[in-house]
């Protein structure tokens, strides 16, 4: 579904305070140390908690091997100044034909800075831009407000609400529905002076 610009790991997405990139082996510790912190685990539907060893491993290597295959598009967020570790993870998974789905979840010491919306926009502007897909969808618990305001800013619509999957928690659990049209995403476009660049080595894309 993505094409060859975004199977090589040196592709990364740039917002005004963060560079979006592939996921490296040396990200481990970072990762486990957010992804091992309940107050983000509760809220997904894949990150056990407890976080068992080797994970974060496993999630660099399963990230790395989608990228490389254009099936999904999985990258760490790291600030671009100061510490450049990563604080967050963002992901586009190419789940149904013409469909993406949108996954992301960050570091608690970054909650309230605006960052979740530079990431959720700049991987938006990515997903409808390098591929065909004519919708992105997402999906959150039913008690992720923050997650939800992330959404509709961005310019998702609520589309429904029910039981949704939840390996890591157990199974089945309340959740919300949103989704992103490309043609609700070109008007939004359109009526907006572009913010971010599509970086691969030298090259931008407008």
């Amino acid at each position: 579904m993505f094409p060859d610009l975004a199977r090589d790991d040196v592709f990364r997405l740039e917002t005004p305070r963060l560079w979006l990139r592939w996921p490296r082996a040396a990200d481990a510790a970072a990762i486990e140390r957010y992804c091992s912190r309940w107050e983000v685990a509760r809220h997904t539907a894949r990150i056990p908690h407890p976080y068992p060893p080797g994970s974060a491993e496993r999630f660099i290597f399963a990230a790395r091997e989608g990228n490389s295959a254009g099936r999904d598009l999985t990258l760490v967020l790291t600030p671009i100044r100061d510490k450049r570790e990563a604080i967050g993870a963002i992901s586009l998974e190419g789940r149904a034909q013409g469909r993406l789905s949108l996954g992301y979840a960050l570091a608690p010491e970054a909650w309230g800075k605006g960052l979740a919306s530079e990431a959720v926009d700049a991987m938006v502007d990515a997903g409808l831009t390098l591929t065909e897909a004519v919708e992105i969808v997402a999906v959150t618990h039913l008690d992720n407000l923050a997650s939800r305001r992330v959404l509709e800013k961005a310019g998702f619509e609520f589309v429904g609400s029910g039981l949704e999957g939840a390996p890591a928690r157990g199974g089945l659990v309340p959740s919300e529905r949103f989704t992103l049209t490309r043609a609700a995403w070109s008007a939004r476009r359109a009526a907006a002076q572009p913010t971010r660049t599509v970086k691969e080595g030298a090259h931008e894309i407008p």
